[in-house]
């Protein structure tokens, strides 16, 4: 199953690993060249979270916040999660297809997680 999404805006949904509900996020959806080349250059802070697709890697050069990083599969699935300051480079994660980043601290709280999964419900834009 390939996930394919236009740019825009929609909901994160993460579910725990027994499949119940722990987290509805707002979302940017980044698909593009130019949005996924913006990204989250020249923020404060971000509402939510970014969702990059495709992807398997990415940098914090230029960036004003630290950031957290969560590499996904292509079931959307988690696979790795990363805390990033400013002005670092991520390995690419092979079996990643997806990225999505949030703020220093949320996914936590959000209880996203290595084997966590998400849904990526499409918003009116």
């Amino acid at each position: 199953m390939a996930a394919r999404w236009s740019d825009g805006f929609g909901e994160l949904v993460v579910r725990a690993r027994d499949g119940g509900l722990r987290a509805r996020v707002p979302l940017e959806i980044a698909t593009s060249y130019r949005a996924r080349t913006k990204g989250l250059l020249g923020r404060d802070s971000l509402d939510g979270a970014l969702l990059l697709s495709p992807a398997n890697s990415i940098h914090t050069f230029r960036m004003r916040i630290p950031i957290d990083v969560a590499y996904l599969d292509r079931r959307l699935r988690v696979i790795s999660v990363r805390t990033m300051p400013p002005g670092r480079l991520g390995r690419p994660r092979l079996r990643a297809r997806h990225v999505i980043e949030a703020g220093a601290g949320d996914m936590e709280g959000w209880g996203l997680k290595v084997g966590s999964v998400v849904e990526v419900v499409r918003g009116e834009d």
